[in-house]
C-alpha cells in the first residue's frame, strides 16, 4: 500500500542555504528514499518556484505569506497568522494522508475543527517563544524589541494550546524538555537535524585564524560577532575573520576598525565551506537559546577547534566536541591556549565517532515512517 505524506515548509526549502530549510529540504530525498510520496506545501515570500522540488514529491503547491498588516492578528503570532491560508486547508481536505508541518510556523490547521481526527506531526525547529524572547534581547531597534516581545508572549500561550494536539519532534533534548515541563506536551520526541552528505572531513595541524559565520542580517548574529569583535578580539589580537549574508554597514565599519580583524560579506557556500575548513578556531558563541545550531554541526564536520558557549550547545549532545566558554574572559583565554595548539587525529577520531551515529539522514527518516505510519 503506498504511503502518501503532506509536509507544509514554512518558506520555500531550496535553496538550503540555511538551518532551517537546510533540515526540510534534507527530509525530502530521505524519505522519497523510504518510498514515501510526498505532498510538498510551501509558503513563498520571495525565492519563487524551485523545479528541483519536483524531483523529489509527487506535487509541489506554493501559497503567498501575507506580509506586513496583511499578516497581523490579535490572537495569533505573527509567523502562524501569515501562513493562514484557505487553500491550503482546502486542499489538505482533499485526502486524509498525514500532515506534517514544519516549524510552529505551520500548524494553523491545529486549530481548524475539520482536522481534529487527522494523524498531524509537528517539526519543533525552535521553543519559539523562547527564541523570540532571545531576540527581543539581542535586538537595538527600539521597534524590532517591541515586535518581539510581543511575539513571544502570543508564542508561549499559543504553544500551550497546541502542544496536545499533534505529535511533536524537537531538535534538541532541552527543546523537548521544555515542551514536556512548560508546556504540557505530553507526545513529543528528539529527532536530530536531517543535514547534506556531511562526512567529518577537519583538517589536521594548524589553521591560520579564528572564524565566526552565520546570516547576519538577523540581530542575534550580528549580537554575536560585534560581542566577538567588542569584548574578545579587542584583547586578543590573533587574525579574526567574521562572514555571512547582509552585514549592517556599523557591523563591516566595526570589523574593518582594527588591522586583524575582518568581515566576508555575502561569500558563495563554496567559499565559506573553505573558510570553515582553513580556519584554526571556529568561534561560535550564541544569544538564543533554542534549537540545533547548523552552523555548529557545519563547523564540527568541516572545521578545526570550536569554542562556543551554553547557549550554543545546550541540550544538542555535542559538548564533547568543544571548548566551552561563559564570559569573554573564558573566551579569550581559551582561544590564546588553543591558538598554537594543533588540531589532532584524535580529535578527528572523536568527531567521528559523535556526528556520525548522531545525524543520519536515512535512520532519521526510517524513525519517522515508523512513528507516522507504526
Amino acid at each position: 500500500m503506498e504511503k502518501h505524506l503532506h509536509i507544509i515548509s514554512f518558506n520555500v526549502p531550496y535553496p538550503a542555504d540555511y538551518g532551517g530549510v537546510m533540515d526540510v529540504f534534507y527530509k525530502l530525498p530521505a524519505f522519497q528514499q523510504q518510498g514515501i510520496k510526498i505532498h510538498l506545501h510551501c509558503f513563498d515570500y520571495g525565492r519563487g518556484i524551485q523545479p528541483e522540488l519536483n524531483k523529489y514529491c509527487e506535487t509541489v503547491q506554493y501559497y503567498p505569506r501575507y506580509i506586513g498588516h496583511k499578516g497581523i492578528s490579535n490572537t495569533l503570532p505573527y509567523i502562524v497568522s501569515s501562513r493562514k491560508n484557505e487553500q491550503l486547508l482546502e486542499n489538505l481536505l482533499q485526502d486524509d494522508y498525514p500532515i506534517f508541518m514544519e516549524g510552529v510556523h505551520c500548524t494553523y490547521p491545529l486549530l481548524d475543527k475539520r482536522f481534529a481526527n487527522r494523524k498531524c506531526f509537528v517539526r519543533v525547529h525552535n521553543v519559539e517563544y523562547q527564541y523570540y524572547r532571545d531576540l527581543c534581547k539581542s535586538s537595538s531597534s527600539l521597534l524590532k524589541k517591541m515586535y518581539y516581545w510581543i511575539e513571544s508572549r502570543l508564542l508561549k500561550s499559543y504553544e500551550k494550546k497546541i502542544a496536545a494536539k499533534a505529535v511533536f519532534w524537537g531538535t534538541t533534548e532541552k527543546d523537548d524538555a521544555v515542551y514536556r515541563k512548560e508546556l504540557g506536551c505530553k507526545n513529543i520526541e528528539y529527532l536530530s537535524l536531517y543535514i547534506p552528505d556531511w562526512k567529518v572531513s577537519c583538517l589536521e595541524g594548524m589553521g591560520t585564524y579564528c572564524f565566526y559565520h552565520g546570516d547576519l542580517s538577523v540581530d542575534a548574529n550580528d549580537k554575536a560577532a560585534t560581542w566577538l569583535l567588542e569584548n574578545v578580539f579587542s584583547r586578543i589580537k590573533v587574525p579574526f575573520v567574521i562572514a555571512g549574508k547582509n552585514p549592517s554597514e556599523k557591523l563591516v565599519e566595526l570589523a574593518h576598525a582594527q588591522n586583524h580583524t575582518c568581515l566576508v560579506a555575502n561569500p558563495s557556500e563554496k567559499e565559506m565551506q573553505d573558510m570553515i575548513a582553513k580556519a584554526h578556531i571556529n568561534v561560535i558563541p550564541s544569544f538564543t537559546t533554542t534549537g540545533m545550531k547548523t552552523k555548529l554541526v557545519n563547523a564540527l564536520f568541516h572545521g578545526r577547534h570550536c569554542v562556543v558557549n551554553d547557549a550554543t550547545i545546550a541540550g544538542s549532545g555535542l559538548e564533547a566536541a568543544c571548548h566551552i566558554g561563559t564570559t569573554a574572559n573564558a573566551f579569550c583565554d581559551i582561544i590564546a591556549q588553543l591558538y598554537h595548539q594543533p588540531f589532532t587525529p584524535d580529535e578527528i577520531e572523536l568527531r567521528k565517532h559523535l556526528l556520525t551515529p548522531m545525524f543520519n539522514n536515512e535512520a532519521n527518516a526510517k524513525k519517522q515512517v515508523g512513528w507516522i505510519w507504526g
